[in-house]
């Protein structure tokens, strides 16, 4: 198998410390040879070898403007592109980045226990929940509902914790299609400890597998 997953974990705002043991899952967890950087030169290079480019808690503005357009270029026709947790507080003024996600980072509360909610269990990422799955994270809240334009598979149960902001309708993943590629958010993964989870790890692994077809 030679095509490859990019796994960019780049930060110019908040970093996340979980970010070493995310890498260390996801090379474990993909079917494809895992190459990781933070440098932005490789998002301007050929990606047609990627069997899919993974945004792994990145944060600011993490790419020059020619990344820009090869990023583009490739999902739109047809790449596979994952979005984990911090990866939505990212490119804030490149607007193509946000309809590509489907929604951008507000605010969370603390990090804190709390319910998830399965809506969508025929997915990759989710055939394996349950229909309330107790995690701990920091329970992102977004500017706008992804629903419109995505594929939900999760939501956030904010009966459950302490300073919800979104209401019944809180999605925390999705999936959707932008352009002839594929594209899978999941807000879930602030903590190194995620990454060790097995019900987690079968949710990355299976949004990494679908992504990358």
């Amino acid at each position: 198998m030679t095509s490859r997953l990019l796994v960019f974990t780049r930060t110019t705002g908040y970093r996340h410390d979980s970010i070493p043991a995310a890498v260390t899952a996801v090379r474990a967890l993909s079917r494809h040879p895992v190459e990781h950087t933070e440098d932005p030169a490789a998002l301007e290079a050929d990606l047609d070898d990627c069997a899919a480019v993974v945004f792994l808690s990145t944060s600011g503005e993490v790419l020059t403007p020619a990344g820009r357009d090869r990023l583009t270029a490739y999902v739109d026709g047809g790449g596979g592109f994952v979005g984990v947790h911090a990866a939505t507080c990212t490119e804030y003024d490149w607007p193509y980045y946000g309809d590509l996600l489907g929604a951008r980072f507000d605010r969370h509360p603390a990090f804190q226990p709390g319910r998830v909610l399965l809506e969508d269990g025929d997915h990759p990422a989710t055939r394996h929940l349950p229909e309330v799955w107790e995690f701990t994270d920091e329970w992102y809240d977004f500017r706008t509902n992804p629903r419109d334009t995505a594929r939900v598979l999760l939501r956030a149960d904010e009966t459950s914790y302490e300073g919800g902001g979104m209401g019944a309708d809180h999605p925390l993943a999705w999936c959707r299609a932008q352009g002839e590629g594929r594209v899978f958010y999941t807000s879930l993964g602030h903590a190194a400890e995620a990454y060790g989870e097995p019900a987690f790890r079968e949710h990355l692994r299976g949004g990494l597998a679908w992504a990358a077809r």
